[in-house]
């Protein structure tokens, strides 16, 4: 290092003699001389840093080859020199080298202090370490020293005596080895009997639970109603098998511990082979120790038997009761069952009266004006009709109506006599949204006292097992078609306690034999159809109907068929309702197809009434918005965005009759989709209790055999048809943007677009090794309801969507949604982060712009909240799950507006 810097100090005061400049020879041996040197001096000081010593062979060779090169710069800079001989090398280069040279040197220099220090520290440490050795040897010495004078001492027989416990000692070891081996061994006996208790706990709560359920089913059992006693059957040999199960298991505890018992015999054996030596009083406390863990052990596994047993006794006896009181039951039934069963379910039990009233009218077993009499007894819960209807067992028709005929008296009525015309109703037959608002908002209208009828298609691919007591009726209706006039049978039927007629026609088109609701050639022919017989049932019934509602354009001819011919023949008391549930479809069609059904081609075919906006042909939905009396979307956002481009061409209609336009939000049937009660569901669970959700989250793992390695991770889920409206390419990229940020996807939903059904089944493909994404290109309602339980996160990143459901679903479930700010959803889902909204109203994750972007920055703050402020994400969860969407707000805002223009209509006539 100091050879270093003597050579740096040295190359520095070479290079800052300057010869003066008497010729140009002397100019170019100058610039030569300082670039051999500055070449020279870099070496010594590169060369002298990493090695400290004098130049070996390698370097000397190198020295040479530096000055081989040396000579070639000088060749090189001869004949670089300007015209005046100059060389090209600056001053301000040199001064650059000097100070470099400087600033190395200065290195070097804090590099030798450096090292300095170091050997002084290690010097002092060496010489404190040599002064401990000396000491220990000192001590060592002493003792060594002290142990011969005491061995010196010591007799001979202490000597032998030594030799003994030296021997004992030994074997004291190997005992101490052996209980040491026996302590593990109870430690593990200890930590599975914790695992059994607590797998006891959960047998005792698993048996708790069909307590609760047979408690349940004996309370079920007072609304039995006839024909249902099979059912009852199957749910007590269900609750035997899982009797059957516990009591298995509780014998497989018992198994695993009796394999512990032989513990007693060991430490006794122990006890005894130790008994005959002196042994220290360690070893007396470890065989204690023992002993108290093998007594504790058996101790609490005889209060964990005893208590399981006494559980498995007790609901046992449950049982054999269970069995006597459901068989006192059934012989009873034959008296009483009807009665118990319109008392449990008064909604299906008036309904039926209801429909059977109908079917006298229709085939002229009553007159109109004694079948619109009883109509309102049995719209009033009349008792004198239930009491006939009970007591009519065996009895005759023709007796049963004459009883009804005797005590029917007039009466009045503040509810609604309201009609729903529709190609959906879940669960009979849906496709979509549709489907429930007709069953879930009938519902809600019916317990608020209205009187509410369904008129169906009967398709032959609908769910006939969810219908009750479906027949057909004697009577036939005749309805115009095509200059023709053809029969329909009539059929009646309640869906979810609702009464539902359904039409099949007697047409040689067989329009509702298709097997599939919608997608066929003719479909304006098929619905055009079905809303002209629909309004002939309620003529030719003469009901005096407050309010017919149809919906999309499938029924949408309601409207003006209603107004153009039926009123015109006295049937005018109604007022008409159209909802428009996604105003993408608006049923077009050349002119000429509206006479199909019987409306004036000539008449309706201009700009104020149904000829198209845009096309020039005919738009069945603009006729229900300038015919109908009311008009209706799904929610209030979507209301707004359809009067600007969001109406697809009727963005002016609207605004003409936008005094009669209002948007309501739907709502969902809380009883078919509540985690608490869900069938379909692993374990249900509520806001208060969680431990459902994580269960359920296990469960579709399993069931889909995706990655359960880590339990936290989270879960996203999707439910769509995959078409351009639901934002195919949000959601494929959500797929890849989930897999990104470590979590789990799930995507239920298939596509009726053929290149975009082939691109998901290539995604499918790319990920069938992956054990954290899934895609599943069908629909199936039973998985839907596990997706929705399952998942931490929902995702619904539409284009646009009129209301959207399945988010409010997802929050039932305690799924937090992320959406995009359209439509219903804006109506629903308001931002987490967005500080201009009450905080009580914030409920998911939300973006504007239909891009990655957007998606991206709402997804990851979604997940930055599960991950990193858990108790804030389980607080959002229980909120979400809290909120009421049920239909409840939104039938009465609908019961507002149909009791305002009943009011009207009553004070036209």
């Amino acid at each position: 290092m100091a050879c270093s810097a003597a050579a740096g100090a040295e190359a520095a005061a070479l290079l800052f003699r300057r010869p003066a400049p008497s010729s140009i020879a002397g100019r170019s041996r100058l610039a030569v001389s300082r670039r051999t040197r500055h070449r020279n001096l870099r070496y010594l000081l590169f060369s002298g840093a990493r090695t400290g010593a004098q130049p070996n062979y390698r370097n000397r060779v190198n020295i040479q080859r530096d000055r081989a090169g040396a000579s070639s710069d000088d060749e090189h800079q001869r004949k670089s020199e300007d015209e005046n001989g100059l060389p090209n090398i600056q001053l301000e280069d040199l001064v650059g080298m000097i100070q470099n040279t400087e600033k190395n040197i200065l290195l070097l220099n804090q590099a030798r202090l450096q090292a300095l220090e170091r050997a002084d520290k290690i010097l002092k440490e060496k010489k404190a370490l040599q002064q401990k050795m000396n000491i220990l040897e000192i001590k060592l010495s002493e003792t060594g020293t002290r142990s011969q004078l005491s061995n010196e001492g010591k007799s001979d027989a202490e000597a032998l005596k030594f030799d003994v416990l030296k021997e004992e000692n030994l074997l004291l070891k190997g005992d101490i080895s052996f209980l040491k081996t026996k302590l593990i061994e109870i430690a593990e006996t200890e930590e599975r009997l914790f695992k059994l208790e607590k797998e006891r706990a959960l047998l005792d709560a698993s048996l708790r639970e069909l307590e609760c359920a047979f408690i349940a089913a004996q309370s079920d059992m007072l609304k039995l109603g006839p024909m249902q006693h099979d059912a009852w059957w199957e749910k007590v040999e269900t609750l035997e098998e899982l009797l059957e199960s516990t009591a298995n298991q509780v014998e497989h505890a018992a198994l695993i511990l009796d394999g512990y018992n032989d513990f007693q015999d060991k430490v006794d054996k122990l006890e005894a082979s130790l008994g005959v030596a002196s042994i220290s009083e360690f070893c007396l406390y470890l065989i204690d120790l023992l002993k108290e863990r093998v007594k504790s052990i058996e101790e609490r596994f005889q209060a964990c038997n005893l208590e399981m047993h006494s559980q498995i006794e007790l609901y046992e006896h449950s049982i054999v009761e269970f069995h006597d009181t459901l068989s006192k039951l059934i012989k009873e039934s034959e008296k009483k069952s009807m009665e118990h069963y319109a008392e449990g379910m008064p909604s299906e039990f008036w309904s039926r009266i209801s429909l059977m009233i109908d079917g006298w009218s229709l085939e002229k077993k009553i007159s109109i004006n004694d079948a619109n009499i009883l109509r309102e007894m049995a719209w009033k819960r009349d008792n004198r009709l239930r009491e006939a209807y009970l007591s009519s067992r065996g009895m005759a028709e023709r007796e049963l109506i004459d009883s009804f005929l005797k005590m029917a008296l007039p009466g009045t009525s503040s509810g609604l006599h309201i009609v729903h015309i529709a190609a959906e109703m879940a669960p009979v037959a849906k496709v979509g949204g549709l489907a429930d608002v007709i069953s879930g908002l009938g519902k809600a209208l019916q317990k608020k006292g209205h009187l509410v009828e369904i008129i169906l298609p009967k398709y032959d691919c609908m769910q006939h097992n969810q219908i009750n007591n479906l027949k057909v009726l004697d009577a036939v209706v005749q309805s115009y078609f095509e200059g023709n006039t053809f029969a329909n049978k009539i059929w009646t039927g309640t869906v979810e306690g609702l009464p539902v007629y359904f039409i099949e026609p007697q047409h040689p088109g067989k329009f509702f034999w298709r097997a599939q609701y919608y997608g066929e050639h003719d479909d304006f022919k098929r619905f055009s159809y079905f809303s002209r017989v629909a309004l002939e049932l309620l003529y030719k019934s003469g009901k005096k109907v407050d309010i017919i509602h149809c919906h999309d354009w499938q029924t949408a001819f309601v409207a003006p068929l209603y107004w153009d011919v039926y009123a015109n023949l006295g049937f005018n008391s109604a007022r008409i309702c159209f909802t428009c549930h996604n105003f993408e479809y608006q049923g077009t069609a050349p002119a000429q197809d509206l006479a199909y059904c019987g409306l004036d081609v000539e008449h309706l075919d201009r700009p104020d009434r149904m000829r198209d906006n845009s096309h020039g042909r005919i738009n069945v939905v603009k006729g229900a918005i300038v015919y109908s009396n009311i008009v209706t979307t799904v929610s209030p956002t979507y209301a707004q965005e359809v009067r600007s481009e969001g109406g697809r061409g009727l963005q002016d209609t609207l605004k003409i009759h936008s005094k009669k336009f209002v948007g309501i939000l739907n709502g969902i049937d809380t009883d078919t989709w509540n985690p608490s009660t869900d069938r379909f569901l692993k374990v249900q669970y509520s806001a208060s209790d969680l431990y459902g959700k994580s269960a359920n989250k296990a469960a579709l793992r399993k069931q889909l055999k995706m990655s359960s390695a880590h339990a936290s991770q989270p879960l996203v889920g999707c439910i769509t048809r995959l078409v351009p409206q639901k934002g195919v390419h949000l959601i494929r990229h959500a797929i890849y943007k989930t897999a990104e940020l470590g979590g789990q996807f799930v995507l239920l939903g298939s596509s009726p677009v053929p290149n975009i059904q082939r691109e998901f089944e290539g995604i499918v493909d790319q990920f069938q090794n992956n054990n954290n994404i899934r895609l599943l290109l069908k629909y199936d309602d039973a998985l839907s309801h596990m997706i929705f339980a399952a998942s931490d996160m929902f995702i619904v990143p539409s284009l646009f969507e009129p209301c959207g459901l399945t988010q409010m679903i997802a929050m039932r479930y305690g799924s937090v949604p992320v959406v995009r700010k359209t439509g219903g959803l804006n109506d629903s889902v308001f931002d987490f982060d967005d500080e201009s909204i009450p905080m009580q109203l914030r409920n998911g994750f939300t973006f504007l712009k239909a891009d990655e972007q957007g998606f991206d920055s709402a997804l990851e703050r979604a997940f930055n909240y599960y991950h990193r402020k858990p108790e804030v994400w389980k607080q959002l969860v229980q909120k979400d799950m809290k909120i009421d969407f049920s239909w409840d707000n939104s039938a009465s805002q609908y019961e507002d507006i149909y009791q305002r223009a009943a009011i009207r209509a009553r004070a036209a006539t």
